[in-house]
């Protein structure tokens, strides 16, 4: 929700409006949530990355620039989803000191409605991006603990919204996966971000209805098991299946 650093003097903050960003990363392993410490003598939990916005700025561009500032990640698309704004969002005193010090703010903080962000990316190179100024980090999503304000509130409404997304649009899934792939990572993928168990032979059934993925005459090499055939995502063919629907 808030940055951690003392705002420059020239920048007049709103106090009473932030964004926060949820951005989900798939490492081939795990589905993860891009997180930044609370730091500061009065708290050191995590946070979801976000900040009071400018007065002179749009929430996409707070967006943004919070991101990147916080975590050193940019150039993301980020969809706005939903604006919170119970009362009880910063009712743990701990975190309305930390913030009123940090940001400086000649009032005292009751109420703040945030305007969330959401997106999900592959993780593979973006690891390398993220700045250790707030110790950003990549954590499980089942791993998170309990962060500060409302924050797993957020991340739990953002990724029922990326079920919906992927329902919608299943093009994001295949985004996350390498240019050819197995069925056994695809599978493993729509595991991470369901959170559970697929029955093997009912989901690889499925993925052949699917005429937009093709399987390739390539097979895995340098494997202890039997050699697993590579498929491909084609973009043109499901395009146009998705124009015969809508």
């Amino acid at each position: 929700m808030e940055t951690m650093n003392q705002i420059p003097s020239e920048k007049k903050v709103n106090p009473h409006v932030s964004v926060d960003c949820v951005l989900f990363g798939y490492d081939g392993g795990h589905l993860n949530v891009l997180l930044v410490q609370q730091n500061g003598e009065d708290s050191c939990r995590m946070k979801l990355p976000g900040s009071l916005i400018y007065e002179d700025e749009d929430l996409d561009e707070a967006a943004q620039r919070v991101l990147y500032e916080l975590t050193g990640i940019d150039n993301i698309d980020l969809v706005q989803f939903k604006a919170f704004g119970s009362k009880d969002r910063t009712k743990n005193p701990k975190d309305t000191l930390w913030l009123e010090r940090f940001h400086r703010l000649n009032t005292t903080v009751d109420r703040i409605v945030t305007v969330a962000y959401m997106s999900i990316i592959k993780t593979d190179k973006r690891k390398e991006q993220l700045s250790p100024m707030y110790n950003a980090c990549w954590l499980p999503l089942d791993e998170l603990g309990v962060l500060a304000f409302d924050h797993n509130q957020i991340i739990e409404y953002a990724h029922e919204q990326l079920i919906r997304y992927i329902e919608v649009n299943p093009a994001i899934i295949y985004s996350l996966l390498p240019h050819k792939f197995t069925i056994l990572q695809i599978r493993h993928l729509n595991e991470c971000l369901y959170n559970k168990e697929l029955d093997q032979r009912n989901f690889h059934k499925k993925i052949m209805r699917l005429k937009y993925v093709f399987a390739l005459n390539e097979f895995e090499d340098d494997v202890k098991h039997r050699a697993a055939r590579y498929y491909k995502f084609d973009r043109k063919t499901y395009n146009k299946e998705i124009h015969k629907i809508f």
